[in-house]
């Protein structure tokens, strides 16, 4: 087939002389190529991108963007769906319409997958953004003073650059999946306008399949046992649960939600001590004061509304000083050890209302646990290394609310509500060859036992080094006869220990890195992968100012280019961490 010739004079702008030569080049190619006759309905229509980034420690952001994503296909975008450190700055000034989803981790600060973004786009060196559209969907807990404050941050830095918003930005406390399918379904546009349509009904939230928060699996307990030692000071149990039939999958580096149920001797205290019974019916809801206090309620951890309406009423000189001064580290040891009967206990005859009281509650929500199992090791089960948290205050004994939970009220053949809860960018190296160091402490190492599960069912070939540490060699060597084992059959290359009380000067899991600095920074060179599991107020901090240290030293570098060099390590999901 012979095109016709385009003469340059034609009446037709460049536009319309590019649409139609790019027409008739298609057409003569599928004439060509035997496809037949083109039709008007089989033009190409390429849909609008709409960027979708997220930053999470959970994996709940990344599922609120999954749902945007699905959301956006269905108004006619295109997602595209990323972690906010994947985007460099000139990216982010190349995009047009903009969705952001990020947690709150700590106090106040931003995920680790948001960090390097956070600091690109709040340096004087950001590009300005007048041709972005966006909206920040912002997850937090209002049990926290700083609350969704790195999506307030990411909300207010872009304005500055000149982006505008596709609709106000909203804070979502824990029970955040309807506000947030709410906020998703009035923001995102339609595809080809540049506003959000206000009058727009949010979209319904997609059923889910398989089990969640909401719809927990009931699950039998198949194993119920101490690791830790009859004289250490902690109580570390090794759990294991059977998936039965539920259909759920997990991966080495994912957690798991646990449903708890309140203490019934603190709920039978607290009943009695507002003059109720369990049965006491309570406005706006279908079920007595018993069964909100035991399942649907948090009794434990008060309240920021609590703490406020018990000051106002209490008359207690040193609350009120502590809450009027606004000092929070004040507070926070005022508070330790107390739980709600504990502060209606301040002023001992203070009576409060069954519906006041409820009203200032929060929800009882799950707690998520690092899985310490491989589901190649282990078929058909998920195991947990739980530390069972208990304290005396006033005389009283005091429990963590879950981990007391599966310690005392869920022995083998009993069952729990569960589910999973993936963690993608906490996984073993997809390359079998590459190091893996592994940064552990106390109840830090469940991770690193589903990882050398894994290693070992994948029959990886390359080294594994973990750093572990407790306060006695001789109770708290958790899993020691499996790490021996490991170590014996050549899985585990290297294992270094730091019992911080068996010796007069403390020794932890980082000074042990920083004495083995010449070989953990070879193995970094080598391509190895940099983990780190545990506490994150004081342990995860001193871990990564000694891996900062190590590169200095052992690369001959200054602090800023080891700062690159961590960075990259970051960006390269290569340092990775799963702290709390």
């Amino acid at each position: 087939m012979k095109l016709p010739y385009i003469p340059e004079d034609a009446p037709f702008n460049g536009e319309q002389r590019n649409w139609l030569g790019g027409f008739l080049a298609g057409l003569h190619s599928r004439v060509v190529m035997g496809g037949g006759a083109v039709t008007a309905a089989e033009a190409p229509v390429q849909a609008k991108p709409l960027d979708i980034l997220f930053g999470t420690q959970t994996g709940n952001a990344e599922e609120v963007a999954n749902e945007a994503a699905e959301l956006a296909k269905s108004k006619g975008f295109a997602p595209r769906v990323a972690e906010l450190d994947a985007v460099e700055m000139d990216q982010l000034a190349a995009m047009e319409n903009l969705i952001v989803v990020i947690s709150t981790y700590g106090e106040g600060e931003m995920p680790d997958n948001a960090e390097l973004f956070w600091e690109s786009l709040s340096a004087t060196t950001a590009p300005r953004l007048e041709n972005l559209n966006y909206g920040v969907l912002a997850l937090g807990d209002t049990s926290y003073e700083h609350f969704c404050q790195a999506g307030k941050l990411i909300d207010t830095r872009l304005e500055q650059l000149g982006a505008k918003r596709l609709g106000a930005r909203v804070d979502c406390d824990v029970d955040f999946e309807d506000a947030a399918s709410a906020w998703l379904g009035a923001t995102i546009p339609d595809a080809g306008s540049a506003v959000a349509n206000d009058s727009a009904a949010p979209a319904a939230k997609k059923e889910k399949s398989g089990f969640s928060r909401k719809k927990p699996y009931l699950s039998t307990m198949l194993e119920n046992r101490i690791l830790s030692g009859p004289t250490s000071a902690k109580e570390i149990r090794h759990l294991s649960f059977d998936l039965g039939d539920s259909g759920m999958t997990y991966e080495a580096g994912d957690a798991l939600g646990v449903m708890p149920v309140n203490n019934p001797v603190l709920v039978d205290t607290l009943i009695k001590r507002l003059g109720a019974t369990a049965e006491t019916a309570v406005s706006g809801h279908d079920t007595g004061l018993g069964a909100l206090l035991t399942s649907s309620l948090e009794i434990c951890t008060p309240s920021k509304d609590l703490i406020t309406e018990i000051e106002k009423r209490a008359q207690h000189e040193e609350l009120s000083h502590v809450l009027g001064h606004g000092d929070k580290e004040a507070l926070d040891a005022f508070l330790w050890g107390k739980d709600t009967l504990d502060l209606l206990n301040l002023t001992p005859d203070l009576q409060i209302s069954v519906d006041d009281f409820v009203s200032w509650l929060k929800p009882l929500q799950h707690r998520a646990y690092s899985i310490s199992s491989s589901p190649n090791a282990h078929p058909g089960e998920v195991h947990l290394t739980v530390a069972a948290v208990r304290w005396m205050y006033d005389h009283r004994a005091h429990g963590g609310v879950c981990s007391t939970f599966l310690s005392d009220h869920v022995p083998v053949g009993a069952q729990a509500g569960i589910f999973m809860s993936a963690n993608k960018s906490f996984r073993v190296p997809a390359d079998n060859d590459v190091p893996m160091i592994m940064v552990g402490p106390g109840t830090g190492i469940a991770p690193f036992r589903a990882f050398l599960e894994e290693r070992q069912a994948r029959g990886a070939k390359g080294a594994n080094w973990l750093f572990f540490g407790d306060q006695h060699r001789e109770s708290d060597f958790i899993y020691e006869d499996e790490i021996s084992a490991m170590s014996s059959a050549g899985l585990l290359t290297r294992l270094d220990l730091a019992f911080s009380r068996d010796q007069a000067e403390k020794i932890y899991v980082q000074n042990r890195m920083i004495e083995n600095g010449k070989d953990l920074f070879y193995m970094l060179e080598e391509g190895g992968h940099f983990y780190v599991c545990g506490d994150a107020t004081r342990m995860a901090k001193d871990v990564d100012a000694a891996l900062h240290h190590i590169i200095e030293t052992q690369g001959g570098m200054t602090p800023e280019a080891a700062t690159d060099y961590v960075n990259r390590l970051k960006r390269d999901k290569r340092y990775v961490r799963d702290v709390y």
